[in-house]
């Protein structure tokens, strides 16, 4: 084998916040100094090169001279740590209202996983999206109008509808956000979401003709206010590479889409 050195395109606060949060979990944990392996800032680095170049955990425990069982240890452990600062629905939504946005955009996405077993009451397989049409596991997000991610949900099974997740992780909050003046705004999967959730008119199936021309131009206002919010997610999927495909086990997804929300609040700031 050939050494090279490599740069982490992160900027060096991200990795000492990281590095803090920690260091302070290991004081919680009361492990003496000098125990681990790794001191709390190459262990940043580490979980860093992870969700930012999907460097495969094997590669990172040969780099950091530990083995891989502890590689996967440390990850696990810096996406635990970072999940627990993600911000809850609830303060979210308020941030908002103070802030006074006016609306606030409700989106799903399909984070893709490997292939695991695990069926549905009619007998396919429960983690695998008909939609997608792969493996994956469904988060449902929340965006400011600007695009700016602000909440990611668990997750759920791939083979879970949208509005389904919605109704599980986001609806009940956001109709008490919604009677007090923050509407939000979703795509045509959420149609039957309910009151305060605003999405485009559909042509009724047994009915000729298409919509008429009011209903038209309300799908075009909702998608002209609806696409900088769907962008949300992109974002974290461009800038933590981890999320395009996650080998770990699915039930994680939702902590590491956490995690990853965390981490980007952090390179923004």
């Amino acid at each position: 084998m050939v050494p090279y050195s490599s740069m982490l395109d992160v900027p060096r606060p991200v990795v000492q916040y990281v590095a803090r949060l920690l260091a302070s979990h290991r004081r919680r944990l009361g492990t003496p100094s000098g125990s681990r392996a790794l001191d709390p800032f190459r262990q940043a680095v580490l979980v860093l090169r992870w969700f930012r170049d999907h460097t495969c955990v094997h590669c990172l425990a040969r780099d950091a001279g530990i083995s891989q069982a502890t590689g996967y240890r440390y990850v696990n452990e810096g996406i635990d740590v970072l999940a627990a600062r993600a911000p809850k629905l609830s303060q979210v939504l308020h941030r908002c209202l103070t802030a006074e946005m006016p609306f606030v955009v409700l989106d799903g996405t399909l984070i893709e996983c490997d292939r695991v077993a695990g069926t549905t009451e009619r007998g396919n397989d429960l983690w695998y999206s008909g939609k997608g049409h792969r493996f994956a596991g469904n988060i449902q997000f929340i965006a400011a109008p600007d695009g700016t991610p602000l909440w990611v949900s668990a997750v759920e099974p791939g083979s879970v509808h949208d509005l389904s997740a919605a109704r599980i992780h986001a609806l009940p909050a956001l109709y008490q956000a919604a009677r007090d003046g923050l509407p939000t705004i979703a795509d045509i999967g959420y149609i039957g979401a309910g009151k305060g959730i605003h999405v485009p008119f559909r042509r009724h199936p047994d009915l000729p003709g298409n919509i008429g021309t009011d209903n038209r131009t309300h799908n075009r206002l909702l998608r002209g206010l609806r696409f900088q919010g769907e962008r949300a997610m992109a974002e974290l999927k461009q800038r933590w590479r981890t999320l395009h495909h996650i080998t770990l086990s699915p039930n994680r997804i939702g902590a590491i889409t956490q995690a990853a929300l965390v981490l980007n609040n952090a390179w923004q700031s």
